[in-house]
This record gives structure tokens, sequence and C-alpha cells, in this order.
């Protein structure tokens, strides 16, 4: 038996490996377009930035944190709810003091029981105009605040080692795993090889 076969399985491993680690790189390198013998290299995320920004911009806008919403979350009586002790807290402080500093005369005449009074219809108005003046907000805000287009912007401006870093934080480990997954299959079809060529002699 030729012992040299032997090495076939591990040859074709390095070789899996090698070219999976290879292609990897090659979704972040070159950075820039290279000519090689008539053919352009760039790597695919480099290449593909701005669409990729595009199309994450309306998967954001659309489907992660769509105006509606936040439009939802912020007129939603429960939310309301959470923050009336607050707002009531704000209301009676201007009743009893803010309201006595700036109109003194007119404080003279409001009692503790017209200060509940008074309270009471201030905070059932707050409570009922609330939700429509946080719908109109929420309309203006998309107007005037361009989510897809911040989030294209943001994402366009990426430099590719940033981009890059991030990435390799995300799926360092899937990465890694497609390496040795190489190796393995690599190593598989070397021992296959190694198999036909004993079994020709």
């Amino acid at each position: 038996m030729n012992y040299w076969l032997i090495l076939i399985p591990f040859i074709s491993a390095f070789i899996g490996w090698i070219t999976n680690w290879i292609a990897i790189k090659m979704l972040f390198h070159p950075r820039e377009p290279k000519r090689i013998l008539g053919i352009t290299f760039q790597g695919i995320f480099p290449k593909r930035q701005y669409q990729f920004a595009e199309k994450l911009g309306k998967i954001v806008s659309n489907e992660f944190l769509s105006y509606a919403d936040i439009e939802h979350k912020i007129s939603n009586p429960e939310n309301l709810k959470k923050i009336m002790p607050m707002i009531e807290n704000h209301v009676d402080h201007f009743l009893r003091v803010r309201l006595s500093d700036e109109m003194p005369v007119i404080s003279m005449f409001i009692g503790d029981k017209t200060i509940g009074r008074m309270k009471s219809a201030f905070m059932q108005e707050i409570e009922t105009l609330f939700p429509p003046v946080m719908k109109q907000y929420t309309a203006n805000l998309k107007n005037e605040l361009d989510l897809e287009h911040i989030v294209v912007q943001k994402v366009s401006a990426f430099s590719s080692d940033k981009l890059e870093e991030i990435l390799y934080q995300i799926m360092s480990k899937e990465f890694r795993f497609v390496e040795l997954l190489g190796a393995f299959i690599g190593f598989i079809i070397g021992v296959a090889q190694v198999l036909i060529t004993w079994l020709a002699l």
C-alpha cells in the first residue's frame, strides 16, 4: 500500500478549510474593487453595502419600528395610565404653588376643595385630550422624520471595517463552523478518494 495515500484526507481537509476561509474573507475583502487578469474583484458587503442599507431601512421602518406601532404605543390608554400619577402631581403643584406665585389674588379665594375639583376636571380633560394629541404628534413626526432614510444613511456611512467587526461579533461562531465544516467535508472526500484508489489497485 502507498502510505502517501494517508495524506490525501488531510490535504483535502486543508483545502476544504482554506476554501471556506477564503470565501468568508471575500464577504468583506477587498474593500475597493481590484482588477486581476481582467476580472474585477470586490467583497460582497462593500460592493452591496448601499443595497443592504436600503433593504435594512425598509425592514426597520415597515416591520421593526413602524409609525403605526409608535402611534399605537404612544396613544395606548394603558400607557397613559402609567404616567397619570406624574401628571397629577404636576397639576397639583401648579394649582397649589405656581398659581399662588403667578396670581396671588386669585389663589386667596381658592381653597383645598376648589383645588381638588379643578384638578379632577383637568385630569379628565387631559385623559380625553392625550390620545388624539399623540396621534397628531406621530403623524407630524412621520412627515418630518423619514426613518427609512435615516437607517439607509447610517448603514451606508458605516466603514467596511466597522461592518466587518459587527458581523464578526455576531457571527464568529457561525463563521468558524463553516470553516470546520469545509475541513470535515474535505476530509470525507479525501477518505473516499483513498478508498476508491485502494480498491482500484
